[in-house]
């Protein structure tokens, strides 16, 4: 895992930062310098663009990811590059006629309980498109194993834009509702700084020609499509549904807690990177053992990783609240629940690249359509009655069983097994250092007590960790550090 050893760590340390520039504006300066109306109208408008990408991108940046293998002569490779952005256009021109032509009922239907979101709308798919050839783009990088500075351009860019705008609120200089039109212009930036990138990586030779296997490449889209926005549905459908029963406002606070618990997420969303070419490689020569020990060692390494961050806001989490402002509190239980939802997401390691690479996938398009459904009828059922504890309740429920069939199916179909004894030994070390840590509160500041506990938790964490030789690649790298603190 040399290679994915190494551009995991740097894409982990670059999403780090942009996490951490992104807490900068979650947590303080989007509470501090806007009030909670237009922070919930940006992520409304957000989420929307998130769920409308899959459709824009016509699943392109997968196929590319599947597909680029089978090419051997940089000609073929060409045209099948040509063509991939090409390919997304034949979603983009009808549905964004459609919306523009549908706009009036689908705005009035959709936001008549939060009339201020009217006028900021129509950026839902303009911001989708962004972000639609953005993964086109980054794609294009990632088959030729260059995924940090792509992921330094999708984490950390267009946050310290946002950054740098949230200042221009507070000192005058824009106002609030222009603010939301210059968060689209910071995801345009986005796509023309990867563009740049993937093109300085390997400059293309146009060629339009249809691929032979044009079949095969549609139908994979086609799934990409559903289960992209499956995924993309799990994570913001909630944030898009919530402003249909309860005031935009709810949605900051929600915002607030998911932003916390996505952290979580952060390590599998830097392997994945390059996890990703080397699954569909693998696939296509058709090396199940070395796949089988990618997909343990991935879950085993991302389970620890992801562990040990979940452990730390779960016993810090009293203290964080009393960070931001008063009347974003009440968001305690938001965020162990997605917390939970986004470890389990953590603990499968490279289950979804697996499931998009092999000739299962129709299958799970099944999967996918029940989710979704189920997703909607829960989001229906809970926000009414709970308000955003219901969403983030239906969100875990419905994430809970997803995996979980996920799971069963490349168990069953590929013979491949995630887990391993030392699953369980993780799992038992986390819920041992919760139950252990969480009702030890300090009484000193609150910077001071969160530096002192996760101080305490991280020494008596990463030593169970290092003692029981749960994660090889972990060990390694903690063995380089304390070879240099001893020099």
């Amino acid at each position: 895992m040399g290679i994915v050893q190494r551009q995991s760590i740097k894409n982990t340390i670059i999403t780090f930062i942009g996490f951490g520039v992104g807490a900068i504006n979650a947590l303080f300066l989007y509470t501090l310098f806007l009030e909670k109306e237009h922070y919930g109208i940006v992520n409304t408008i957000l989420s929307g663009a998130n769920i409308m990408m899959p459709l824009m991108a016509f699943g392109a940046q997968n196929t590319l990811i599947r597909f680029f293998s089978h090419y051997k002569t940089q000609k073929e490779r060409d045209e099948f590059l040509t063509f991939m952005l090409v390919l997304p256009l034949a979603l983009i021109i009808p549905l964004g006629l459609t919306f523009y032509a549908l706009y009036e009922p689908i705005s009035h239907s959709w936001i008549k309980e939060n009339p201020t979101l009217k006028p900021f709308f129509w950026l839902i798919p303009v911001i989708g498109l962004f972000m639609a050839y953005f993964e086109v783009f980054y794609a294009w990088a990632k088959v030729h194993m260059q995924s940090v500075i792509g992921n330094f351009i999708s984490e950390v860019l267009v946050r310290v834009i946002v950054m740098i705008l949230l200042f221009g609120v507070h000192y005058g200089f824009i106002n609030k509702d222009t603010f939301v039109y210059c968060v689209a212009l910071a995801y345009l930036a986005q796509l023309i700084g990867m563009k740049l990138y993937a093109l300085s990586v390997k400059m293309p030779v146009l060629r339009f020609v249809v691929p032979e296997n044009i079949k095969d490449i549609v139908k994979y889209s086609l799934f990409i499509i559903v289960s992209g926005g499956v995924a993309v549905m799990l994570i913001d459908f909630d944030k898009v549904m919530i402003p249909r029963y309860l005031p935009v406002s709810q949605n900051a606070l929600y915002s607030v807690a998911i932003f916390i618990s996505t952290v979580i997420a952060v390590p599998s969303r830097a392997m994945t990177q390059i996890t990703a070419p080397i699954t569909a490689r693998l696939m296509v020569e058709k090396k199940y053992d070395e796949l089988n020990e990618l997909y343990k060692k991935s879950a085993i390494n991302l389970q620890v990783i992801g562990g040990f961050i979940m452990l730390l806001i779960f016993v810090n989490i009293k203290e964080m609240y009393h960070l931001i402002p008063k009347d974003y509190s009440g968001g305690i239980a938001v965020v162990f629940m997605i917390g939970i939802s986004k470890f389990y997401d953590v603990m499968l390691g490279n289950n979804n690249s697996i499931i998009v690479n092999t000739h299962y996938y129709r299958t799970v398009l099944l999967f996918g359509v029940f989710t979704v459904v189920l997703m909607i009828v829960l989001n229906v059922i809970f926000i009414p009655l709970y308000g955003i504890e219901g969403s983030a309740f239906a969100t875990l429920l419905t994430v809970a069983i997803y995996n979980t069939i996920k799971l069963f199916f490349v168990v069953k179909k590929m013979d491949l097994y995630p887990f391993t004894n030392k699953t369980l030994s993780s799992l038992a070390i986390i819920a041992g250092c919760f139950l252990l840590f969480y009702f030890w509160d300090f009484h000193f500041t609150t910077l001071l007590n969160i530096v002192l506990k996760s101080a305490l938790v991280s020494s008596f964490y990463v030593i169970l960790i290092y003692k029981t030789q749960l994660s090889e690649e972990i060990n390694k790298v903690l063995d380089r550090y304390i070879r240099i603190i001893k020099l």
